[in-house]
């Protein structure tokens, strides 16, 4: 009896493990679009980080977003058990959030410029910072990602919840913390391997030699390098736009006319020929950043108004 006791505890072990490797696999594969937006995102906020100080800058983020997690999945959880009917609005005012920073970035470059006294954050060539100026640069560009980080990571966390929703608690709670830790691990990792891409292509060219291989080795050295800062550079653009798509996505998830109007608007495009197919695909993307510059915009709006009312009342 005890022996037959301790196979069955075994076997219902194994299948428990089971299931959650499966529900697992499901949520990764509903989230990994999130995933590439918060790669995008994250990689940019190390642009204009000295070399050496870029690796404990995504380490420092990479620990933000794990203490993120860890406060995202239990209320993650208590919501959906008390309150599931707040888990859009949520999202949504999460997703406003980002629209607003994208927005917001956009206004100051191209409307306000140089003119409002406010420096550079780039210095000038052959200019360094202070040890005080650059600390402070590398905090606002950490806390500027573990805020950034939080939103995308509640994205992911809900997708997950909505992946396990009638699994037990314990399957549910095992699910949400290994998609966290994936999630962080597979995010910064890869952010770290792109901000080290220099590195890599001098190690290349320092360690090539004359024989065959090692003249393969200098021209991908040398490709690396050239590619490098283009790379970067192209990261801000990148990771703005991501901001714009994952939080117009999360408004029109949120909005049911909108998420309609959105899908028959890829389903038409989808019937054009030789290109429908590309068009059903991208169509999504682009309309739901549209939408997240319309609202970014529409939210700055309000803020603005907000400030200048508190500051009359102020008076």
């Amino acid at each position: 009896m005890a022996g037959s006791s301790f196979f069955a505890l075994i076997d219902d072990i194994a299948s428990i493990l089971d299931d959650v490797s499966l529900m697992t696999k499901v949520a990764a594969k509903k989230t990994a679009g999130v995933l590439g937006d918060d790669l995008a995102l994250n990689a940019q906020q190390v642009t204009g980080v000295k070399a050496d100080r870029e690796l404990p800058v995504v380490w420092a983020v990479a620990k933000g977003s794990l203490k993120n997690k860890a406060i995202l999945v239990p209320a993650a959880l208590a919501i959906s058990a008390f309150a599931p009917w707040a888990v859009t609005p949520l999202l949504m005012l999460g997703g406003a959030f980002l629209c607003f920073e994208g927005f917001e970035k956009l206004a100051h470059k191209f409307l306000h410029g140089k003119e409002d006294g406010q420096p550079d954050e780039t210095p000038a060539a052959g200019v360094e910072r202070s040890d005080s100026e650059r600390q402070t640069y590398e905090q606002d560009k950490i806390k500027g990602a573990i805020r950034t980080d939080f939103i995308l990571s509640a994205e992911i966390i809900a997708i997950t919840l909505g992946t396990v929703a009638g699994a037990p608690l314990q399957q549910q709670i095992t699910v949400l913390v290994g998609i966290a830790l994936i999630m962080t691990a597979g995010v910064y990792g890869i952010v770290a391997g792109i901000v080290k891409l220099d590195d890599g292509g001098l190690y290349l060219l320092r360690t090539a030699t004359a024989s065959g291989f090692g003249q393969i080795k200098k021209k991908v050295g040398r490709a690396i390098l050239v590619a490098a800062p283009y790379m970067m550079k192209s990261l801000s653009v990148i990771g703005t736009i991501a901001m714009f798509m994952v939080g117009g996505g999360i408004l029109t998830h949120g909005i049911a006319a909108a998420h309609h109007w959105i899908e028959g608007a890829a389903a038409a495009l989808g019937t054009t020929p030789a290109v429908g197919g590309l068009l059903a695909v991208i169509a999504p993307s682009v309309l739901n950043a549209i939408f997240g510059v319309i609202a970014g915009g529409v939210v700055l709006l309000l803020v603005e108004a907000v400030k200048r009312a508190i500051a009359l009342l102020k008076k």
